[in-house]
């Protein structure tokens, strides 16, 4: 069964640890001088902060798996959502090593799909996940001016005001 992931960093670990603590009404099942982590059941949640070089504000999303088996069967569906998935086998992170595939969705925010193996005594390593792979710290995506609302190329697509309907899938290949 899967567990929804947040990870927001934090400027102030004590603060933070005081807020969230009162409003989950528990202490975090995991305490270190630069993270937390609260395994809440209602809502199935793995929520943790951290102070760790990133920028203050939601760090990442994503889902928590039990098994082996059930991370490789996401593989195909992430895979599907961003064909610039990245795989990590056995990466040191948050106090744990796992097996992870990271997406990143149209708006910026990196999506962690984990298997947690063990626990470990450090922290790990911040590896380049974000922006499909381009950065280790969360990038913010603009809009701009040159993104259309339709997936139609620009050299085929008729003026008009305001597009009727945006493609699907099937139609972007035209």
């Amino acid at each position: 069964m899967k567990r929804f992931h947040v990870h927001v960093s934090v400027s102030d670990l004590n603060e933070s640890i005081r807020f969230y603590s009162q409003l989950f009404g528990g202490q975090p099942t995991v305490l270190k001088s630069d993270y937390a982590k609260w395994m809440l059941e209602d809502p199935r949640i793995n929520f943790a902060i951290s102070t760790h070089h990133q920028p203050t504000g939601v760090n990442h999303l994503g889902f928590q798996v039990e098994s082996d088996e059930e991370l490789r069967g996401m593989q195909e569906q992430l895979q599907a959502a961003d064909a610039r998935m990245i795989q990590e086998d056995e990466q040191p992170c948050c106090y744990a090593r796992s097996d992870k595939y990271w997406v990143t969705d149209p708006s910026g925010i990196a999506w962690e799909t984990f298997h947690s193996l063990a626990s470990i005594p450090l922290y790990g390593e911040d590896t380049a996940v974000f922006d499909h792979g381009a950065s280790s710290v969360p990038v913010r995506i603009e809009a701009t001016s040159t993104k259309t609302a339709c997936c139609v190329p620009a050299a085929k697509r008729q003026p008009q005001a305001e597009p009727s309907q945006c493609c699907t899938p099937n139609e972007s290949a035209a």
